[in-house]
């Protein structure tokens, strides 16, 4: 297991990254290494954004030296959706398997977590957040049919979106954590448009299903400074509280959403009107 660590910064300091600067702070390059676990722990909101790629073997989930722990939960809890082939999450015990698309969240003082697949010549691919908790809630598999369902956007401004909220505080209580997925529309590039800022929790897109030769522009900063980051395929990018976080692709494709902070209102948003940004 690695586990890399990000630092925060403010809105003056990254008036002056050039690009490598901005994607060594903000981008994370590759999540899914066979037979590993990778994880970056960030310092906003003391976030983790981690990629568990079990193809031979079994992985089990351990705390970093980060966390100054003697388990991964001691005092976090962690959310989970596979992005490859059927997998199985073991849980002090208790076995989920888990699908493609499907979620699970895991509460915390959870002691053993462990990741395998149940084919590895099509093999599963966990992604996962975490953030620190306060309370223990109960285990629970998500599945598409469980998820808070909807529909955003038009056609005629390429937005047209599908929303699945999946560990949101309307399917299941969670202490701080929330993840679920949005997904393009044949023709459609837009995401999150018109964008927004929420300052009471930041943010982490991972973007995948994005075809073969194409890329995906992720756009942050302030609604009057914004910046750019080109992505590829699995690849995840931390939102800082303050950012606008939006993306606009060469073609359509599915992105993951996770948040934390003091707020659990998936609805709680500053919105950037679209001609006011810059």
């Amino acid at each position: 297991m690695t586990a890399e660590t990000r630092y925060a910064s403010s809105p003056a300091e990254v008036m002056s990254w050039n690009t490598a600067q901005t994607r060594k702070e903000l981008l994370i390059e590759q999540l899914f290494v066979q037979d590993e676990i990778k994880l970056v722990y960030s310092h906003y909101d003391r976030f983790v954004t981690g990629g568990i790629f079990p193809v031979t073997k079994p992985l089990q989930l351990t705390a970093p030296d980060q966390f100054k722990a003697a388990y991964f939960l001691e005092r976090r809890e962690l959310g989970i959706i596979n992005v490859g082939g059927a997998g199985v999450v073991t849980v002090d015990g208790e076995t989920f398997e888990i699908g493609f698309k499907e979620a699970l969240y895991v509460g915390k003082g959870k002691k053993e977590v462990s990741f395998s697949s149940k084919d590895s010549a099509a093999p599963a691919k966990f992604y996962l957040n975490s953030t620190p908790a306060h309370h223990e809630y109960p285990s629970r598999h998500v599945t598409r049919k469980d998820a808070e369902v909807v529909t955003l956007g038009a056609m005629e401004t390429s937005n047209h979106r599908t929303i699945n909220k999946l560990l949101v505080s309307t399917v299941l209580p969670t202490c701080q954590l929330q993840m679920g997925m949005t997904e393009l529309k044949p023709g459609s590039v837009w995401n999150t448009m018109p964008a927004h800022t929420h300052d009471r929790r930041m943010e982490v897109y991972f973007y995948f299903e994005v075809p073969q030769g194409q890329s995906v522009c992720h756009f942050w900063g302030q609604p009057q400074e914004t910046r750019h980051i080109w992505m590829q395929n699995e690849q995840a990018v931390i939102s800082p509280p303050w950012s606008v976080h939006s993306g606009a692709g060469t073609s359509n494709y599915t992105f993951i959403w996770g948040m934390a902070g003091e707020n659990l209102d998936y609805g709680d948003m500053d919105v950037c009107a679209i001609p006011d940004l810059k």
